[in-house]
């Protein structure tokens, strides 16, 4: 029965036109009349459009293409002795992450300044959240792209790379951090914005280091740099709190992170992918008696600049004092010369003057950024690339990511019903009152 019905059936089905044995024509359609093709209506380009100029790359030793170059040997006293985390009591050597989307020049800064400052650059891991699959590591994008990396420098250093499988917003980025912790074991790790210039406290520090003379060039007992210090604070905190969440070494331009605490509170919310998200992560954490602590390990300094060349880091004699440049400065008609007060005379130590006047750029970096202008205008010096693989216009990279940062900022309104960071002082809110709130302005 079943086979004399599915006959049935098939008789019924319309059967397609053999082009080989039907001659009979088709019925003709009139032709289709064509209409005109639309024209896009371009945004209008001001008169003084201004474009800023190409970027260069900081650190020229490093980018000869000669393989065979090789960085300077960092400040004798903030070299890492071999396996110092066991001194610590540490099972496993802290890792660094420092995430990287857009703007070589700033991340080699961040990288060359841990190095110099005395992290050990096999355990700076640099992750490259770009996007661009393969093409950074093949040498296929160009410096003026707005995702280039450059491989063969990290590689010369001797830091980690970590690429994402797709381009992640930062709080997706910081899931991915967890995710690490799961494939390589890690119990802690730290990590770091990739806008910072690093530094150890090699004048001293009271109460935190002596000076690197005091304690001897040779890292004798007392002198610790930012790394030495970064371990002291992780031991201590591992022994004296049993629920630690986080440690802050300059808010989270240096931060060590516990997994478990992370984990524990679900993770970054992804759907607040940019600014509020750090206020929804942390105010979870401490909601659920997780500490967030401050301590002091070194000078992190938040900038929007580069050194001139990042040479000076390794305190190499015979080259010019300290500089900076903006990787996208304003107009020339708006920029303002942003000089700090230079010290006159100085200490005897030679080293200790070159530290000074790396401190004193410092500084005037840190001014620079955070004198009115839009902070986050580094992230568009890049402006160059089209042609190459996975170009994409800077400024619709700048707009895309100012839409989600908006959206993200209203989930953050819903979820919570208030608009500020102060969410337990300042709305009395606790973890699960998140989506139930009514908004309380």
């Amino acid at each position: 029965m079943g086979a004399t019905a599915l006959d049935t059936v098939k008789d019924k089905l319309p059967r397609p036109q053999n082009p080989l044995t039907d001659t009979s024509k088709p019925p003709t359609k009139p032709p289709k009349e064509e209409k005109p093709r639309p024209k896009p209506k371009y945004r209008p380009v001001p008169d003084n459009t201004y474009t800023p100029p190409p970027v260069s790359d900081p650190f020229p030793l490093l980018a000869k293409s000669d393989a065979s170059t090789l960085p300077p040997p960092i400040p004798e006293w903030n070299r890492p002795r071999p396996n110092l985390h066991t001194e610590y009591g540490l099972s496993q050597p802290p890792p660094l992450l420092i995430g990287f989307t857009r703007s070589w020049p700033m991340l080699l800064q961040a990288v060359v300044s841990y190095i110099t400052a005395g992290w050990p650059p096999e355990q700076i891991f640099v992750v490259e959240n770009t996007g661009v699959q393969q093409a950074n590591a093949r040498g296929q994008l160009t410096l003026q792209h707005p995702f280039y990396l450059n491989h063969t420098t990290l590689n010369r250093l001797g830091v980690n790379i970590i690429q994402t499988p797709v381009l992640l917003t930062f709080a997706q980025l910081q899931n991915f951090y967890l995710s690490l912790t799961y494939s390589r074991g890690w119990s802690y790790y730290f990590w770091s914005h990739m806008d910072v210039l690093t530094l150890s406290y090699e004048e001293g520090m009271e109460g935190v280091t002596p000076s690197y003379k005091e304690a001897g060039v040779t890292g004798g007992s007392g002198y610790k740099s930012v790394y030495e210090l970064c371990c002291q604070a992780l031991q201590g905190t591992i022994l004296d709190d049993p629920h630690w969440g986080l440690r802050f070494f300059a808010y989270d331009h240096l931060a060590l992170v516990n997994p478990a605490a992370y984990e524990d509170v679900g993770g970054w919310d992804t759907l607040i992918p940019y600014y509020l998200t750090d206020c929804d992560m942390h105010s979870r954490l401490t909601m659920t008696n997780w500490t967030i602590q401050d301590r002091k390990a070194g000078i992190v300094t938040d900038v929007n600049t580069v050194l001139e060349d990042l040479a000076v880091l390794y305190r190499l004699d015979g080259l010019p004092e300290p500089n900076f440049v903006d990787p996208n400065p304003p107009p020339p008609e708006e920029e303002k010369k942003k000089e700090g007060k230079r010290d006159e005379g100085g200490p005897v130590d030679p080293n200790i003057d070159k530290w000074l006047k790396l401190r004193g750029v410092s500084d005037r970096m840190f001014q620079y950024k955070h004198s009115g202008r839009d902070r986050n205008t580094w992230q568009a010096g890049q402006q160059g690339g089209m042609g190459e693989k996975f170009y994409y216009p800077a400024q619709g990279i700048a707009e895309g990511i100012d839409i989600l940062t908006e959206a993200g900022r209203e989930v953050y309104r819903r979820k919570w019903g208030h608009r500020d960071c102060d969410l337990i002082d300042g709305a009395g809110l606790s973890l699960w009152d998140q989506w139930r709130v009514e908004k309380d302005w």
